[in-house]
């Protein structure tokens, strides 16, 4: 240990951050998890990725990679491991104006994207939190207010710089490592530790964004309403229902449609937009013409204390009608979780299902349920969740990486179907055969 450390002193020029230092206390936790990491390093460059991860491997240290922080697992931090922070690394340059290509450093995060964007006239799809980071959401999915026309955070990325277990910097892309360039895009940080991403930005303009709110004893009716306009309904519009949330009244809380409308025409808007308002009555509408990058909302940072517990699933167009109607019931009783569910399918669906590592492909609706509270709060909780979710599970499939607490085995089977899986093991054994970066939803190497 003591060489490795003194190799890593000799090689590292960003910060490196033990226990006692001023800065720990902050930089040993991410946004959602506590931790007690031995070494926080925050490289400054590519080469001082390479050091800590030579230092880890060599020290034989558990390795955590932190991007934005926001993972509801907690894997951008451990116990007497290593952390490698990327926030340095966070530098966002428009590379190519002509085909909107822009490069993105790892530890960037979507408002630090949207701020360089927009006054270009340009956005990505991506998540619609702030502070979220581009790496750890685009490997794994993202679903955001471009998602029905634009697709996946991960479908607009047309190459990255990796660096691997062994230290080594690779290219991924279409044409070199295509392999490893599958993988990434949709096999979550199992490969490596992505430094940099070219995305295809698109032109943008201003959106039609806000809520429409209906009575909490209207949820069956407009969800369903809801989601059978969604098959119709013109791809510059996704939406997000959410209701029982626990701050707004619980079972009594309104039911909110979020939109985005990708567009400035009024009148297109309006067409998109108003079937949704005929779903019943409105009591709230605050859709309004805004900037994309002012969708991006802040994102809370828990009170100490506070545990969260989420949860996902997909819902292909047959199962639809059964998974609304059991999240309406849960709902409106007592202690129910908060709800979201998101709609997808569009430009998510016309991508080939084995075209990246991403297997949901058909979904519909992708549904989120979330507890928070203090540990004695949620445990107590967690046998009326369970209950929720196998009355769910015949008719749902899949799991989102990004929305889940857990990574039981059954979760990384849910994540990765089975000829997934063995493709993916593949590029793991190529990549990193000792499972180095082992703290995500974890692909064996074997």
């Amino acid at each position: 240990m003591s060489s490795a450390l003194e190799t890593l002193r000799r090689d590292f020029a960003g910060d490196i951050i033990e226990p006692g230092a001023a800065e720990y206390a902050s930089a040993s936790r991410s946004v959602l998890a506590s931790g007690s990491p031995a070494y926080v390093l925050r490289p400054k460059s590519v080469g001082d990725v390479q050091a800590g991860i030579r230092f880890a491997a060599g020290a034989g240290l558990v390795l955590s990679v932190r991007g934005g922080g926001h993972g509801f697992s907690g894997f951008g931090t451990n116990d007497d491991g290593v952390v490698i922070d990327l926030s340095e690394l966070a530098n966002v340059e428009i590379i190519d104006k002509e085909r909107h290509h822009v490069r993105i450093g790892g530890g960037a995060t979507w408002g630090q994207v949207a701020a360089v964007l927009a006054p270009n006239g340009l956005a990505i799809s991506s998540g619609d939190t702030k502070g979220v980071g581009v790496g750890g959401l685009t490997l794994t999915g993202g679903i955001g207010w471009k998602v029905r026309k634009y697709g996946l955070a991960l479908d607009n990325v047309v190459a990255a710089e990796v660096v691997t277990a062994s230290g080594e910097v690779v290219h991924a892309s279409a044409g070199e490592n295509p392999e490893l360039f599958w993988a990434i895009r949709g096999g979550g940080g199992n490969f490596g530790i992505v430094t940099a991403f070219e995305f295809a930005a698109h032109p943008t303009t201003d959106v039609f964004y806000g809520k429409i709110a209906f009575p909490a004893s209207a949820a069956a009716e407009v969800l369903q309403g809801w989601a059978d306009y969604l098959r119709t309904a013109p791809e510059e519009l996704t939406s997000v229902a959410n209701f029982a949330n626990p701050f707004a009244g619980g079972p009594e809380a309104p039911v909110e449609i979020h939109v985005a409308f990708d567009g400035d025409d009024p009148e297109l808007a309006a067409q998109a937009i108003d079937p949704i308002r005929r779903l019943g009555t409105v009591i709230g509408d605050d859709i309004a013409l805004k900037p994309y990058a002012d969708t991006l909302v802040d994102g809370a940072t828990p009170p100490p204390g506070i545990h969260l517990v989420t949860r996902s699933a997909f819902a292909d167009k047959e199962s639809v009608p059964e998974v609304l109607q059991i999240l309406a019931e849960v709902g409106a009783s007592e202690g129910s979780p908060f709800i979201a569910v998101r709609s997808v399918g569009g430009a998510v669906s016309r991508v080939p299902h084995d075209a990246t590592a991403y297997a949901h492909r058909q979904a519909e609706l992708m549904f989120v349920t979330t507890i928070a509270g203090p540990q004695p709060v949620v445990e107590a909780a967690r046998p009326a969740l369970e209950t929720i979710w196998a009355r769910l599970a015949p008719h749902v499939n899949g799991v989102y990486a990004n929305f889940l607490t857990s990574a039981t085995e059954e979760d990384i089977a849910a994540i990765y179907p089975t000829q997934t899986y063995k493709r993916l093991a593949a590029v793991k054994r190529q990549y990193d055969p000792d499972n180095l970066f082992a703290r995500n939803h974890n692909i064996r190497p074997q």
